[in-house]
């Protein structure tokens, strides 16, 4: 386990348990589905955000526990709809439950989830919370069609890349913090805090995956390296390429986005570090890591808050 999971580790066992619990259905194949998107682990980084908020501002209820398991239960239900969308065959290095069980199904246990959700919210029964995250899951569900109309397309500029992953991957750490600082009934000026945090960290965990897709380890990362390419998807490290390489070189980006195609996946990840592409991608994540941590400056030190820092340092260190 990685140091900033330990000052929420009992909490965090708790919130895997009632991950479980939530997803009963009279229904097997949803218990199915759901099941095994659990037992595929992953960082569960969305509801660590929640219990270390929570726990940095001194909350002492159990509340943050559901608010911890709905954020993660909209975060599976967006890559169950992702990895159809995306016609991926392997997340977390398993087949992804598309390609297990099929589209309609993936479909539908999403759906689930986002109900399940939803009804897990009544229980908390805030309505600021709630109005936080029924605007996330609108503007998520808005990033995944900005991103498919995107796709295939090597003229999408770097302000409408960076609109995409604000909307698909930034909201939602945004609002898990911001919500578990409404449910510790923190300040104004905290609860803004801690949404910029959550804001800058999913930032910059996005640009480190968009980086890590042209310059990971397919076995460290548990999926296959040039998905977004084979995707049609112009990330940063592509969109910078093109901008920087000579016309030959810019066209042979250009052409593998329009088709979907890593074919030529080597050379493009040698013109993409020819053109620095890898190394502003990185530049610009540390840009949002260091905005995260100015966010904490002004909170009283803790573990909770230590840890907070260690997330932000892991999120353009990792390979994974």
């Amino acid at each position: 386990m990685l140091p900033f999971y330990e000052p929420v580790q009992n909490d965090f066992s708790a919130v895997n348990e009632l991950i479980i619990e939530q997803l009963h259905s009279d229904v097997g194949l949803v218990e199915n589905i759901g099941h095994y998107l659990v037992e595929a682990g992953g960082k569960r980084l969305r509801p660590l955000l929640v219990l270390l908020a929570s726990g940095a501002l001194r909350y002492r209820g159990k509340e943050h526990l559901k608010l911890a398991a709905i954020v993660e239960f909209i975060h599976t239900a967006t890559l169950l709809h992702d990895d159809v969308v995306d016609v991926s065959s392997l997340r977390r290095g398993r087949l992804t439950a598309n390609a297990k069980w099929g589209n309609a199904p993936s479909v539908l246990v999403g759906d689930f989830l986002y109900s399940r959700a939803f009804q897990f919210m009544v229980d908390v029964g805030d309505m600021q919370i709630m109005r936080i995250l029924a605007d996330t899951t609108n503007i998520i569900s808005e990033g995944e069609v900005q991103q498919l109309v995107n796709a295939k397309n090597p003229d999408i500029s770097e302000a409408a890349y960076f609109d995409v992953i604000h909307k698909k991957t930034a909201i939602l750490f945004a609002s898990a913090a911001e919500a578990a600082a409404v449910l510790a009934q923190a300040s104004d000026a905290q609860r803004e805090a801690f949404r910029l945090y959550g804001y800058h960290i999913g930032m910059a965990f996005q640009l480190v995956d968009d980086l890590l897709d042209y310059s990971g380890d397919s076995e460290s990362m548990g999926k296959n390296l040039g998905d977004d390419l084979a995707e049609g998807k112009p990330t940063l490290p592509l969109i910078v390429a093109m901008q920087r390489a000579n016309r030959a070189d810019a066209e042979v980006i250009a052409s593998a986005l329009r088709e979907g195609s890593a074919d030529k996946l080597q050379d493009i990840v040698q013109i993409v570090r020819d053109n620095e592409g890898l190394s502003y991608t990185s530049d610009c994540a540390r840009e949002h890591v260091a905005s995260a941590l100015q966010q904490l400056s002004a909170l009283d030190d803790s573990p909770h808050l230590k840890a907070m820092r260690d997330l932000a340092e892991f999120a353009v260190a990792r390979n994974f």
